[in-house]
């Protein structure tokens, strides 16, 4: 549940609410890209030091390498991680602008090539809900497809309202 606490102007501040706790909006989150903030910087150190409220993991990146299913039967990422605060995980749709040159984007979903070991993946917008659902979240992100800057108009209208039917597909799979 988010409430809105102040607005002035077009600047806002609330307060969300989740099952690992609240977060207070703007918010700054911190990239945990594989489930950990690079420099060595710990999880006890993040909550208690840097008072950090959300963490964001990308599911591209987790589904990877160490792979979701692993993180899965250790109890989801709060547990592979040691964080009792809420978690966003990512969509894996940055990684169809990141890794262009690995990947082939199709009405069904994106297919890429592992910038790991080159093994063909394939992405759509129910495996993205799967994964992050697998990864046990506490916000998902729904599937979308990121356009490079500057692009075509063309382009960039095809690509918002491919990634509309992927949300409408997202939900359907949380349902």
């Amino acid at each position: 549940m988010f409430t809105l606490l102040k607005q002035e102007g077009a600047a806002r501040r609330g307060q969300f609410e989740t099952v690992h706790g609240t977060i207070q909006t703007p918010v700054f989150m911190n990239v945990g890209t594989s489930a950990a903030i690079k420099g060595g910087v710990s999880s006890i150190d993040l909550k208690n030091e840097l008072k950090t409220q959300v963490e964001l993991c990308n599911t591209y990146h987790l589904h990877v390498r160490p792979g979701d299913d692993i993180i899965y039967k250790m109890g989801g990422l709060h547990k592979f991680m040691n964080w009792d605060k809420p978690i966003l995980t990512d969509s894996g749709g940055f990684q169809v602008f990141s890794l262009a040159k690995l990947r082939k984007i199709k009405e069904e979903g994106v297919y890429f090539n592992s910038h790991i070991d080159g093994r063909r993946i394939f992405m759509g917008p129910e495996e993205s809900m799967q994964i992050q659902s697998h990864l046990a979240s506490t916000i998902a992100m729904a599937f979308d497809e990121c356009v490079e800057n500057p692009a075509e108009h063309s382009y960039s209208k095809a690509s918002c309202d491919r990634t509309v039917r992927w949300l409408e597909r997202c939900v359907a799979e949380q349902k």
